[in-house]
């Protein structure tokens, strides 16, 4: 190969260097700072494309401009009642100045995780130490959250960084204290439990002896009416029966002799000796009834 050729790949070589040393692009998901002799030059480049440098003088730093998640490490606490806790947190952030973040956190992401952690585990515990442990379990706890993530974020701000959200993946008991919690737990729902038995038998008699009483004045009362009914009735019916005999006194003992007559002669298969002369007999002896003549 001549020198001229090895000339020419050398030029090729250094100008395929600089061009690359010269051009960058952006990508959507990140914002990018440059860089001269480590000093921060120019604001951030946010717009994707294709932009230029200084080769060999300036270099670019990539910061992602999107929102990141990141889950702290599991902690305890001590509630306000002092009880204890065990939490697992997570937090969603977004780098939102990237020269300020840059300028007051020079290890990047990695070191501003590790401020996170420190910053959610000091404002939980200082949230959440204020609070029963019931807080926390309760409809309430979406309130805690909320002042807990604005805690972080009056922090995270100063860095350049929005914290959009902190919460409570998982909050238990030590296990130490979880038998002992389970216990008086199950004590509390069995005392409540015979209260409630004991109330409802209460109710119970209450309503039957209510019952039963109203059962006895309703059957006096129908009683009483049944009497009186029964006593109106039967007056009624003796005076249609005197009304009804008045009428025809003949028949009328025509008719009471023909029951005796049905009642002594039925098909109970009864014996009677009597006189055939008795009076008893007297319809036998004169369709008319008059009494038989004395002899």
């Amino acid at each position: 190969m001549s020198n001229r050729a090895i000339v020419a790949l050398i030029a090729i070589a250094v100008a395929i260097f600089l061009v690359t040393q010269t051009f960058y692009t952006v990508d959507p998901t990140k914002q990018v700072l440059v860089r001269q002799f480590g000093a921060i030059v120019g604001d951030p480049k946010t717009e994707p494309g294709l932009y230029a440098k200084l080769p060999l003088i300036q270099d670019i730093q990539r910061i992602d401009r999107r929102l990141l998640d990141y889950e702290a490490e599991e902690f305890e606490i001590i509630a306000g009642d002092q009880k204890r806790l065990v939490v697992d947190a997570y937090a969603r952030y977004k780098i939102t100045n990237a020269k300020t973040f840059a300028q007051t956190v020079p290890g990047g992401e990695p070191a501003l995780r590790g401020l996170l952690d420190s910053l959610i585990n000091s404002e939980i515990r200082g949230v959440l130490s204020s609070v029963p442990l019931h807080a926390v379990l309760t409809d309430r706890r979406e309130s805690l959250m909320d002042d807990i993530t604005k805690r972080v974020n009056a922090k995270t701000r100063d860095l350049g960084v929005d914290t959009v959200d902190v919460r409570i993946k998982r909050a238990d008991l030590p296990q130490a204290n979880s038998q002992s919690v389970y216990n008086r737990m199950k004590t509390d729902r069995e005392r409540e439990a015979g209260q409630l038995r004991a109330e409802g038998d209460e109710e119970k008699a209450r309503i039957t002896a209510t019952a039963d009483r109203e059962v006895a004045v309703i059957k006096a009362d129908a009683g009483l009416k049944a009497q009186v009914l029964k006593g109106e009735a039967d007056a009624e019916a003796t005076k249609i029966y005197a009304l009804a005999f008045n009428k025809d006194k003949d028949f009328y003992a025509f008719y009471r002799r023909m029951e005796a007559y049905k009642q002594a002669f039925g098909a109970g298969g009864s014996t009677m000796i009597l006189s055939p002369d008795t009076d008893f007999f007297r319809y036998f002896n004169d369709p008319s009834g008059l009494p038989a003549a004395k002899k």
